[in-house]
């Protein structure tokens, strides 16, 4: 429990860091009024939506490792071996997250060719990871790990599982990216559409090092544990 509440108060600072540079905590009444054309340029609502869906999924994805950290403690729990494959998959990731921001820097230039070679290039490989993460499932069933068979393995399937709807969301943004770069759309309209895919993608590369390293690597994070938890003893 204190593990999960550390977690929390690291994401309400994050939080509050994040609001404060949005400027959400300045007082208008009491500065002095401003030329309209010395204002900042506001923050288009997509890239706002952006930043607060972003916000939102990464507390769920503290609450999920912290789920992971407590329940890990517990006696019946028996970490099943991981496939080979995710490390396979984590480096198609790494790819696919490499492809577009090479996109994000042609739609910098107005390489309109380069754009789409990095998208398509991006979700072609973000296609692959997903059915690699298919393969890695159906490796652990094969092997007799199934969802039920212990608390482990349902943490295992429901992680990977989690992360691979944010993944499908993510080319659902990039077939309209794509969309709007087949339509012929302005080029500030695609730019701000292929850099909002990137950034996305980023996320989600993060949030799956983070997952990934979270199921290959977890029993060594028991001195994390300890040391976290040991001025509350």
């Amino acid at each position: 429990m204190i593990f999960t509440l550390l977690f929390l108060a690291a994401v309400a600072v994050i939080a509050g860091i994040w609001l404060f540079r949005q400027g959400l905590t300045s007082k208008p009444w009491l500065e002095s009024a401003a030329p309209a054309m010395a204002s900042a340029p506001p923050v288009p609502a997509a890239r706002m939506g952006l930043r607060v869906f972003i916000t939102v999924a990464t507390g769920f994805l503290v609450l999920l490792v912290s789920a992971y950290s407590i329940r890990m403690e517990m006696a019946d729990w028996r970490p099943p071996p991981q496939p080979g494959l995710l490390w396979v998959n984590t480096g198609v990731l790494i790819v696919s997250s490499l492809a577009l921001q090479w996109a994000r820097s042609a739609a910098g230039r107005g390489d309109i060719q380069a754009v789409q070679d990095g998208l398509v290039f991006g979700g072609t490989s973000a296609i692959v990871f997903l059915l690699g993460q298919l393969m890695a499932w159906r490796e652990m069933a094969n092997a007799g790990y199934l969802l039920t068979s212990n608390p482990a393995n349902a943490f295992f399937y429901i992680i990977t599982a989690a992360h691979a709807l944010h993944v499908l969301g993510g080319l659902v943004a990039l077939a309209r990216a794509g969309m709007w770069l087949r339509r012929g759309a302005a080029i500030g309209r695609l730019r701000l559409s292929v850099d909002l895919c990137t950034t996305y993608w980023h996320f989600l590369l993060v949030a799956w090092l983070v997952l990934f390293s979270l199921l290959a690597f977890a029993p060594s994070f028991s001195w994390l544990y300890a040391i976290c938890t040991a001025p509350f003893r």
